[in-house]
Order: C-alpha cells, then structure tokens, then sequence
C-alpha cells in the first residue's frame, strides 16, 4: 500500500491534519493508522463525561464514519506502526504490514505513565487513555468498595470527582506538597483540595507509594511510611511517556518526545509531528522546548502540517488554553503559568467563581479561571497581547480585563 499522505495515530491531531487537508483541497491519498479498534474520538471525556456515563461513546466521536467515507481518509485501525523506514518512506506495522508515505505525520500521543513499583501492574491497577481504559474503570467501579487514585493533577481529579460524586469511598495520593503543583499555583490548588474534601475524598498530600498489594488483583496500596490503604481499583493518573519509539530507532532528533521545527517538521525527510510526542520552542513559555499535553496543542499543529504540506506554510503560534471538568466547577485556563513571579486573585473563591491570574516581570503570562469565562475569554487576548498591568487593575472586578488593553 502506498499514500501520499500517512497519520499515525488517530487521536485528536491525527483526525485534524486529515480533515484540514480535505478542507484545503487537497487532493492526495491520505490514510490514519490506529493501534485502537475505534474511529478517532475525544480523549478528554474519558476521566469525565464518558467515565460518568453523561456521555455515549457515539456523540464522543470526532466524526462518523460516513465523513471519513465520502473525504475518502482510509482508516487502518487496530495496527501498531513498529518500525519507520525514512530512506525508503515506509513503515511497518506490528503485523507486518509495509505502507509506503509521500509525508509521514506522527501523532501517536503517549502511553499513561505507569508505577515502576511492584504490583504495579496488578490487574485492577488502570491507567486512563483510551476507550478500553474507560470501560475497564468503568466495570471495575461499580462494584469496588473502596477506590485510590494516584495523582493529584487533571485526570486524577477529574475521575476522583466522578466517582465521589456516585457515591464512592475514594482516597486520593498526591506526592508532592499540594494538586496541580506542575499546571497552577497554590491559590487555586487550595481551593480545589478544599473542595474534593468538602466532597468526602480522603486527599493525602506528600505521600510516596511503596507498592501494590495483591495477588491475583490489587487489594491495597502500601505507603512509604508502612500503611496499606485497603483498595478495589487503583487508578493511576501521573502522566504520559511519549510513543515515539520507532522514530527514536529510525534516528529521529528526541529529547522528551520527538523534536519538531516551527513548521512540525522533525528531523527525518519528510517527517511531522504534532500533539503531545512533539517538543516543540514555544512562544508563550519564554521560547522554552516543551511539550504540551492538550487538545489545542494538538489541533493547532495539526492545523500547521496540513497548511504546509499543500503549500501554505505557517509557523506554529498559539496561546495554549486547557480544561477541567470537576463536580460543578469548570476551570478553564489561558497561557502557562510556569515561572511566574507574582499570583493576583481576582474574586473571591468562596463564591465559586474567581479567577487567578499569573504575572511575570509585570506581563500578564496566564489566568486560571473558575466558573469565570468572560475572564477567560478576555484573558486569552490580553496573554496574546502581552498586558503590562498592575495588581489592583487586575483584581478589580468591576473593570473587564480587556478594557486595560490599550485602544
């Protein structure tokens, strides 16, 4: 088989740098290859809507079949890509398939970082990435007692929200000093400790885990300090470990994920990639080398490699924002607050509604904002814009924050 165009992967970017090329014009042969059974859906509902039942898989699907049909995207699912050939523009799946490529777009995402401790891969020890990983959480749920999360950021929050809110005895680990530590600062990780305590989870801060207790399948989990907290399920929320592999093998430029220019061009010919494998100089970390975990990211550098592969080449410059569903709070956040110098509280949290917004030199760097989306939304122009503003401007909330852009 041979495409002008192959995606590996068919999460969020890979369906996207599918979809912008037919919104393009292009008229080239294009094919996704999936390691899962499934058409491309959103990844975010998972440890939210989907995860809580609100949601059927059917109306978290990206597209249905019929769009990728009549666009003519050939879907190749269930294949893992095991080895990329660059001098030949080939690669193989794990069946031994050979697919040949005219441009080769990575998007494979990342695998959940799992616990390197024994018992830590128990059955009932679940990580969260994909459908099967929902369902698994899904069934095993119903008829645990008692359930801990490992993981105080987004997805272990969002699941610790989820089950507490059906009722469940949760108890949820954080190893560091406070949630959110890598993504907020203290102001809002408080509020939200408070919060899920207020909801009945039994949050630990400061807690290392020793290992996972079971035989057959998990029935506890042992701390550093000797105690077993009894557990049914033990939901592992820590992070991804970036599926770049076979491009490692094949040469790829790599360090945390695989490197990518401005235009998502990696080192090999021909090569993109995009999404959360791709480390890439951001603008709005101070041109820092990251990578960015999150729907944005990955539609935005889709976006990137469709343009520049009919022709219209563009570099990657995007505010990144984030999301989180939790109980009836919804946070939403604006730029990256890494290495900010200063926090202004605007509101005031006990109403449930406030937003946090973070300075660096005077600039305006990013906002955290609960149950706050016109300062969102006004926020996301004034990171773009690079607002110089003082703390008391900022924390008036009578003034909207884009009146204190200038005219």
């Amino acid at each position: 088989m041979q495409f002008d165009v192959v995606i590996v992967g068919a999460g969020h970017g890979g369906a996207q740098v599918a979809i912008m090329l037919r919104t393009q014009k292009f008229a080239g042969t294009i094919a996704i290859i999936g390691e899962e059974p499934e058409l491309p859906y959103e990844r975010p509902p998972l440890s939210k809507e989907y995860f809580a039942g609100e949601k059927e898989f059917e109306r978290i699907q990206l597209r249905p079949a019929k769009y990728w049909d009549e666009r003519e995207v050939t879907m190749l699912l269930g294949k893992r890509v095991a080895r990329v050939d660059p001098a030949a523009h080939t690669v193989t799946t794990d069946g031994g398939e050979t697919i040949g490529y005219g441009k080769l777009v990575w998007a494979t995402g990342g695998s959940p970082r799992m616990l390197p401790i024994p018992g830590g891969d128990l059955p009932g020890v679940q990580g969260v990435r994909t459908r099967a990983d929902a369902d698994a959480m899904k069934a095993a749920s119903e008829t645990a007692g008692q359930i801990v999360v490992i993981g105080g950021g987004y997805i272990g929050l969002e699941a610790a929200a989820v089950l507490s809110k059906a009722g469940k005895k949760v108890v949820l680990l954080e190893a560091l000093d406070r949630v959110l530590a890598r993504v907020a600062g203290e102001e809002l990780s408080r509020f939200y400790e408070k919060e899920h305590r207020d909801h009945g989870v039994d949050l630990r801060l400061g807690v290392c885990v020793d290992a996972i207790e079971g035989e057959t399948k998990v029935t506890g989990v042992r701390l550093a300090d000797g105690e077993v907290i009894p557990a049914d399920l033990v939901i592992v929320g820590i992070g991804i470990v970036p599926a770049v592999e076979p491009l490692i093998a094949a040469g790829a430029d790599c360090a945390n994920g695989v490197r990518v220019d401005r235009l998502c061009k990696t080192s090999l010919p021909d090569v993109y990639a995009i999404g959360d494998c791709a480390s890439h100089v951001n603008d709005f970390a101070e041109g820092a080398e990251i990578r960015l975990e999150s729907v944005q990211n990955a539609n935005d550098q889709a976006n990137v490699v469709a343009k520049g592969i009919v022709g219209d080449e563009a570099p990657y410059h995007a505010i990144p924002w984030f999301w989180s569903n939790q109980y009836d709070l919804k946070l939403q956040t604006a730029g990256l607050s890494t290495g900010h110098d200063q926090a202004v509280l605007r509101g005031d949290p006990a109403t449930r509604s406030f937003s946090v917004i973070y300075l660096k030199a005077g600039k305006v760097i990013a906002l955290d904002c609960v149950n706050a989306t016109r300062d969102y939304v006004q926020g996301r122009m004034i990171v773009t814009a690079g607002l110089v503003a003082t703390a008391g401007q900022l924390a008036d909330t009578e003034t909207p924050l884009k009146a204190l852009l200038p005219a």
